[in-house]
């Protein structure tokens, strides 16, 4: 129990309550759902699995599981995209999780109580806007996630991943009997739990809507790695953790299980309140800060839940801050054989330092900014989830079926040991050649666009 916790508290994060609601939203609901739910399921739980594999085979981390384990190729240099991959996604990560403990006092004192949409932008740039409350919060999480690492993994990590899960879920199942009992949720859930594949390509003309379904699937590939985090070796670590009493696929569903639970609920709160309200539920990364302190502040004790939702909110991101700090501090007390305390505070000042440029992009460096991907946050957030984990995913699959790397037999070997569900073995093409393949194409498939918009742009 206290890995599936640790192991689900890393997954479940802003990915599931920050990016999931408005990306779902973005690309029509309920038919965007169903396409992220079948790549969780024929991609995002095999590539768990063959994390925990790895993990629990080598019994170290991902800076030095591929020295550790046998293969004909040269996968060492693989644990560094693991190192810089967790550390980038934290890089921007910090500072959204800082706008969560930020709101907390926000929406408690009373300050969104019947504001107009303005008037929320307004306070929400107003926070973004300055450096110093920005920078702050951004160093009060990282010393959130030091500090639980400092104190150990079993004392510290496990001990509070146990019970911000247990505050979670009581707060997300009081936040959706409140959400679907709302005036005009009705239309809310049919949005989000009916799919109608007319609201995917709404406002798209017919020329564009082969660009617009490669960017969705895309989309839904990112968000499935990003919210299971999977492809940068974060896993491995709990699954170095994990006795051989346990097999890992069953060990897999069940964390997959907790990760899209959470994701599902966030959903039934966000949308049934959001269509109650008339707020639109497209408004992008701005959904959860700008949009629901409006539909918060016109309920009553509107307050009241308004600050129990970031608190759920800030919840969920700090579990995952956590467990990525843990991943890097155990990172270097494998490869380098560094002291823990030494290793917290090496990541800790780098962290800090590193996640400045996201903190100041909304502010001071504002006018840094790419064309079509936007400001520093967009462009990290594009890079790891739209990148390093797809990119992670399938290097790591490569390295657990094919000959080159590890093998599937010996994957599999790994994988059934213990009491639970097995892997099903007639899926080894699926494995061996179907991931891979699927993977290529969808990134294909959202680089096209991607890169017409850049040409379009230079024109």
């Amino acid at each position: 129990m206290g890995f599936l916790l640790v192991a689900a508290g890393c997954a479940i994060g802003l990915g599931n309550v920050w990016r999931f609601p408005y990306i779902a939203g973005q690309y029509g609901g309920a038919a965007f759902i169903l396409i992220y739910l079948i790549f969780l399921a024929i991609l995002g739980i095999p590539t768990m699995m063959m994390e925990f594999a790895v993990g629990r085979a080598s019994q170290v981390s991902t800076a030095r599981s591929f020295h550790v384990l046998p293969s004909r190729g040269n996968f060492r240099w693989f644990s560094w995209w693991c190192y810089v991959g967790s550390m980038i996604l934290l890089m921007f990560y910090t500072t959204v999780c800082g706008w969560m403990f930020a709101y907390i006092f926000k929406l408690g004192s009373g300050a969104f109580t019947n504001v107009d949409p303005a008037a929320s932008k307004a306070a929400f740039t107003a926070l973004t806007a300055d450096p110093v409350q920005v920078v702050f919060w951004m160093v009060v999480t990282v010393l959130i996630g030091a500090i639980v690492s400092f104190i150990g993994l079993r004392k510290g990590v496990e001990r509070v991943s146990k019970f911000l899960m247990a505050g979670l879920f009581i707060i997300l199942i009081a936040l959706c009997i409140r959400a679907v009992t709302l005036p005009g949720a009705a239309d809310g859930l049919r949005f989000y739990l009916m799919p109608d594949f007319s609201h995917l390509f709404a406002g798209v003309t017919l020329s564009e809507q082969f660009g617009h379904f490669g960017n969705a699937l895309y989309a839904a590939m990112g968000q499935a790695f990003f919210s299971l985090s999977v492809g940068m070796g974060g896993m491995a670590i709990f699954g170095s953790r994990i006795g051989k009493q346990r097999s890992l696929y069953g060990e897999a569903l069940s964390a997959t299980g907790l990760d899209t639970l959470v994701a599902v609920l966030a959903g039934l709160i966000i949308f049934p309140a959001c269509f109650a309200f008339g707020v639109n539920p497209d408004a992008g990364p701005s959904l959860v800060f700008v949009t629901l302190p409006i539909v918060f502040g016109q309920m009553p004790f509107g307050a009241l839940w308004g600050a129990l939702f970031f608190v759920f909110m800030s919840f969920a991101a700090i579990s995952t801050v956590i467990a990525v700090f843990e991943t890097l501090v155990t990172w270097m007390e494998d490869r380098w054989h560094t002291p823990r305390r030494r290793a917290v505070l090496i990541n800790a000042v780098a962290l800090v330092i590193l996640s400045i440029p996201c903190a100041l992009g909304f502010n001071v460096w504002s006018g840094v900014t790419l064309p079509v991907l936007g400001d520093i946050q967009g462009i990290e957030d594009f890079i790891v989830s739209n990148n390093i984990l797809p990119t992670g995913a399938l290097i790591l699959t490569i390295f657990c079926t094919w000959k080159i790397g590890w093998g599937w037999d010996n994957l599999m070997k790994e994988s059934d040991l213990g009491d639970g569900i097995k892997f099903p073995r007639w899926l080894k093409p699926w494995c061996k050649f179907g991931i891979p393949t699927l993977m290529i194409i969808i990134f294909i498939m959202g680089y096209i666009p991607l890169i017409s918009q850049f040409m379009g742009l230079g024109k």
